[in-house]
């Protein structure tokens, strides 16, 4: 058995963000003291408004090389890219 605490991924939301963004990783025995050793590391200069910590075991990720296979479908389907809707003039940025 490994003496090592679980390595957690730290998601930082900032005072003008819109979301969460990783920011780094840190060890930690439990949820609660990773969200408190991510405040201390990753917000000292108070630029944070929110911490999301997840045990990095348990993301899953895709592969790089899976790239095609994984996102090709979606180029089939032109309807789902936004060039496809005419946006009205009124309705101004978006």
């Amino acid at each position: 058995m490994s003496n090592e605490w679980p390595l957690w991924e730290v998601f930082i939301r900032g005072q003008h963000g819109l979301s969460h963004r990783h920011v780094g990783s840190l060890h930690a025995p439990d949820a609660e003291m990773a969200v408190n050793n991510a405040r201390d590391v990753y917000t000292r200069r108070n630029e944070g408004v929110s911490i999301w910590v997840a045990r990095a075991a348990d993301i899953t990720a895709s592969a790089p090389g899976d790239k095609g296979p994984l996102f090709e479908p979606a180029n089939s389907k032109i309807y789902r890219h936004p060039t496809f809707f005419d946006i009205p003039d009124e309705v101004g940025k978006m």
